[in-house]
């Protein structure tokens, strides 16, 4: 095992247009995604799967896929693509949180999307066929803009692909049954993003709580009204997400990954890791093997 992951950094001259964002079909880019290496990338990813055949590891998390899935990865995830690729046929978006950011005045739009930075719910899953056409017509007008562009291109670009998010979104909730509250206040949104940036050196609620200068019961309130969750849920979520990725993807010990995720001692660690995943370490690592994903 290595101890970092090659990174794919989106690139316009080979996507072939002019944006920091892409709609394509199978058909028109084969070998969108190198499916036979391990690697992150630094942009959000869409696939809506006609048919499909295998599995893709997701930060440690076996995904399998099957015909008439969607899947969603956000950036930043550790992936291995384990699939048939003679089976494949499908349509992705991927585009750069940046693309966004350049015309929304709301910094923390990504993490308002349940689907994004997501380790409660699945992030493979299936919707009602009229669900389905209405996203796939948004993705079909964002391409076509995409191949034939003029000078209001951009801003339409972006139009469509805010809607499509967010339609989305709204669909996703109501597919799990997720909070669709209007927050009162972003601070549910800067606790997400603090926790991406920040799970590495901040262990606890109240370090973030302390960041966003509020107290630990504003921020709970603040996260169980966005997401129906405690801080507390989310920081252990997004922790264990760390721990399995050094696990899996580094040759760190136990002992190293506590000392540098904030435990005092390595039985600490493992007393977590199982009353997170009701696993040992030891047994999470032995079922990784056995099923291939290394």
């Amino acid at each position: 095992m290595k101890d970092s992951f090659p990174e794919l950094k989106y690139s316009k001259s080979a996507c072939g247009v002019e944006f920091m964002l892409n709609v394509a079909d199978r058909s028109e880019c084969p070998s969108w995604f190198n499916w036979k290496d391990k690697y992150v990338t630094d942009f959000f990813e869409f696939y809506f799967f006609r048919s499909a055949n295998g599995f893709v590891v997701l930060n440690g998390e076996k995904v399998e896929l099957y015909d008439g899935c969607i899947l969603v990865i956000s950036s930043r995830q550790h992936q291995e693509w384990h699939i048939d690729i003679e089976c494949l046929d499908y349509t992705f978006l991927i585009f750069q949180e940046n693309f966004m950011s350049n015309i929304l005045s709301d910094p923390y739009f990504i993490y308002r999307l349940q689907y994004f930075f997501q380790h409660d719910h699945p992030v493979c899953f299936d919707l009602q066929e009229t669900e389905i056409e209405l996203i796939l017509a948004l993705l079909a007008e964002i391409k076509r803009e995409l191949r034939n562009p003029v000078s209001d291109s951009y801003h339409l670009i972006a139009a469509n692909l805010f809607k499509f998010l967010i339609v989305l979104n709204r669909f996703y909730s109501e597919r799990f049954n997720l909070s669709q509250c209007v927050p009162v206040n972003l601070v549910a949104f800067k606790y997400k993003e603090l926790l991406e940036k920040n799970i590495r050196s901040s262990f606890r609620v109240a370090d973030y709580a302390r960041m966003l200068g509020i107290s630990r019961i504003a921020l709970n309130k603040a996260v169980d009204d966005a997401f129906g969750a405690t801080a507390v849920h989310l920081l252990k979520q997004r922790l264990l997400q760390e721990i399995k990725n050094d696990l899996i993807y580094t040759t760190k010990t136990p002992k190293v990954i506590a000392s540098e995720l904030g435990f005092s001692a390595p039985n600490h660690l493992m007393r977590f890791f199982k009353q997170q995943t009701g696993q040992t370490i030891g047994a999470y690592l032995e079922y990784i093997r056995s099923h291939g994903h290394e």
